[in-house]
């Protein structure tokens, strides 16, 4: 699977939230503050004043220096040479507040430090997925709840957490398991929600399981389904973040039943909304849920079981 965290992810989407904020008649120009109250001094205080400048000017150029930076610093290898501990310390409510905060206070040295003592205390890479990076990704959206961080705060939180994500993926590899590549999952927020973290995170989860994963983020209806006439699938996941209604979710699960190549496929749906309202996945059409992405790989295991080799004793 081909994961891409880039930062013309992010600057793509400025034109389309500056449209959208120019036809908003409630914006609020209150966050950002610090940020803010600098970018003014230098660009001027006008009525006009365009919070995705903001973006522009310091949040992108802050995360092209924080990537610079950890090319020439990260040192994971000496870990990953010594033996795993027989036990580890759990990972605790304290550590996913620390690490939240970390990611919207402090460069990409800070969390990485904190990964790495992780590492060093046992915890495996999807541990850190499941415990640590997740309950802090959420932690972030209740800061902005809250009102106790900005928006170019929680934007670069998430963001560094996403590049903690990418560098465990790509500098511990999975290790090869029995029926490797054998089963194929595509993994989807739902149409319309742009929270694509925890897909990205379930993805890496399974294909670190054995599973080959695709990932679509931030798809449209017809997208989602058209990748199902095209391609072989076993399994979907959808990610629900946001509130939809049973005939949306309904909708779509029926007509990825009714076009894809694969008449047996299975349909697994979670995430926050979900997990809220877990009498959606029966009322939707779905086969199953799962309350973390560990938990779905373990469930996934028993939907679409690796086929057994018959042939492979034989002389």
């Amino acid at each position: 699977m081909a994961t891409v965290f880039g930062i013309s992810e992010l600057k793509s989407k400025l034109d389309d939230w500056r449209w959208n904020r120019k036809n908003s008649k409630t914006e609020d120009l209150e966050s950002a503050k610090s940020q803010e109250t600098s970018f003014r001094l230098a660009h001027g205080s006008g009525e006009d004043f365009d919070l995705s400048l903001l973006l522009e000017n310091l949040v992108i150029p802050k995360l092209i220096a924080d990537r610079d930076i950890r090319s020439d610093r990260i040192e994971f290898q000496r870990l990953f040479d010594a033996p795993q501990l027989p036990s580890r310390r759990a990972i605790s409510d304290v550590d996913v507040e620390n690490f939240a905060r970390l990611s919207v206070s402090e460069d990409a040295h800070a969390l990485l430090d904190f990964i790495e003592q992780q590492l060093a205390n046992g915890s495996s890479v999807e541990t850190l997925y499941v415990e640590l990076l997740a309950p802090a990704a959420r932690r972030l959206g209740e800061y902005w709840t809250e009102d106790s961080q900005d928006f170019v705060g929680v934007t670069m939180g998430l963001w560094r957490i996403q590049e903690i994500l990418r560098e465990l993926t790509t500098r511990i590899p999975p290790k090869s398991r029995p029926g490797q590549g054998q089963r194929s999952a595509l993994f989807s927020a739902m149409p319309g929600d742009s929270h694509s973290f925890g897909t990205l995170m379930v993805a890496e989860c399974f294909q670190r399981a054995g599973w080959d994963t695709d990932v679509l983020i931030e798809p449209t209806k017809s997208e989602l389904v058209g990748k199902f006439a095209k391609h072989h699938y076993d399994l979907i996941g959808l990610t629900i973040s946001c509130d939809c209604s049973r005939g949306t979710l309904s909708s779509l699960v029926s007509a990825i039943k009714a076009v894809s190549s694969n008449p047996h496929i299975r349909i697994m749906v979670g995430g926050p909304v979900i997990n809220e309202q877990p009498e959606l996945v029966a009322e939707c059409g779905a086969d199953a849920t799962a309350i973390d992405a560990l938990s779905a790989v373990a469930l996934a295991d028993r939907l679409v079981p690796v086929k057994v080799e018959c042939f492979d004793n034989l002389t």
